[in-house]
């Protein structure tokens, strides 16, 4: 759902930038409560992971294929102030280095990957999370939902964007039923995606997952045959802080490597949902070549490498290493701005 140059017209289009800007600002203040020692690293790794993972385009029907936007998973696995952040990352090295997405619609893209999705998902993903028994799976079976509901929720919003600056004169109701039609089905592999990454780390680090945060499981012990509730002293988690999250980093990195430097090769070559969409309703009929497109790296492929495995493996390499590099060193900041701001007095009792 990467908006191109020449979708929307100028005032749309600064607008949608002034509004990200703002949504960029309020995350920023935001994510000061959700990073601690622990998740500022691994937000930069969360960032890297759908940089990655938007890389495989999934065939959702004929000639039509879908990525992950990961504004769900982002927000339910390190909060949703971080998780804007971290599409926002996403969004801003795809345009810049790879020229995949408008940089005057930068505004639109965030606005609609980052923000919309994020909102929608986890709202929906804390709404059920109310009604759900406190369990792991509860917090799967959420997330899949969260997931699900946000990718149309995502075209919808690009399609009122488009009704109000599209730079075509197209019917609207085309382009909404178009639009929410194939989302629809590209929200099932964001939600499946979502909710196995999500399951993945909830299963071995549930300490790690923003979402989790309360959710305990009693620890069991097996007396006379049969499993029991233990004591309370014996069902207390290890610190915090003794848990290394080094190990979880270093195969997130691992994974986000080989997904954008070999699997990506296999991904689908068919044009994704917008793009689809815009050449049936002929809403990009004013497109505008991209600021970037003489980047060496244009298009995911490394330029005077006539290989094309080789290529879009160097550059998907390439581009994990650059986002988890600017999201860890952004996110590093912004925690950093946290422990120095001066802690409020407070007044001592005996």
């Amino acid at each position: 759902m990467h908006v191109p140059d020449g979708f929307v017209n100028a005032p749309v289009s600064v607008a949608a930038g002034v509004a990200a800007a703002a949504a960029v600002a309020v995350s920023l203040r935001g994510a000061r409560r959700e990073l601690d020692e622990r998740t500022a690293p691994l937000a930069g790794l969360v960032a890297a992971f759908i940089f990655a993972v938007q890389m495989l385009n999934f065939p959702v029907a004929a000639g039509t294929s879908g990525h992950l936007l990961g504004g769900a998973l982002a927000a339910i696995l390190v909060g949703p102030y971080t998780g804007v952040l971290c599409v926002s990352v996403v969004l801003l090295m795809q345009g810049i280095l790879f020229a995949d997405g408008g940089l005057t619609a930068l505004g639109v893209n965030i606005s609609v990957m980052g923000v919309v999705t994020v909102v929608v998902a986890y709202a929906i993903f804390r709404g059920l999370l109310k009604v759900l028994p406190p369990t792991r799976r509860s917090v799967t079976v959420a997330a899949f939902a969260g997931a699900l509901l946000s990718v149309p929720a995502a075209a919808t919003a690009f399609t009122g964007i488009y009704a109000i600056g599209g730079t075509t004169d197209v019917p609207i109701g085309k382009v909404f039923t178009a639009m929410v039609g194939v989302h629809v089905l590209i929200g099932i592999g964001e939600a499946a995606i979502t909710a196995a990454t999500v399951g993945a780390v909830i299963a071995v680090r549930p300490d790690l997952v923003h979402g989790a945060r309360g959710l305990a499981a009693p620890l069991k012990l097996r007396v006379a045959g049969e499993l029991v509730d233990a004591p309370a002293a014996a069902a207390a988690p290890a610190p915090v802080a003794a848990r290394s999250t080094r190990k979880v980093w270093a195969t997130g990195l691992v994974t986000a490597l080989v997904l954008a430097g070999f699997v990506s090769f296999y991904a689908s070559a068919s044009p994704d949902g917008l793009e689809k969409v815009a050449a049936d309703q002929g809403i990009d009929q004013k497109v505008e070549e991209h600021a970037a497109a003489g980047s060496p790296l244009a298009d995911y492929s490394v330029k005077d490498v006539d290989d094309a495995r080789l290529s879009g493996g160097l550059a998907g390499v390439i581009g994990v290493g650059a986002t988890v590099a600017v999201g860890s060193g952004i996110f590093w900041t912004v925690r950093r701005r946290r422990t120095d701001e001066p802690a409020a007095t407070v007044p001592s009792t005996v």
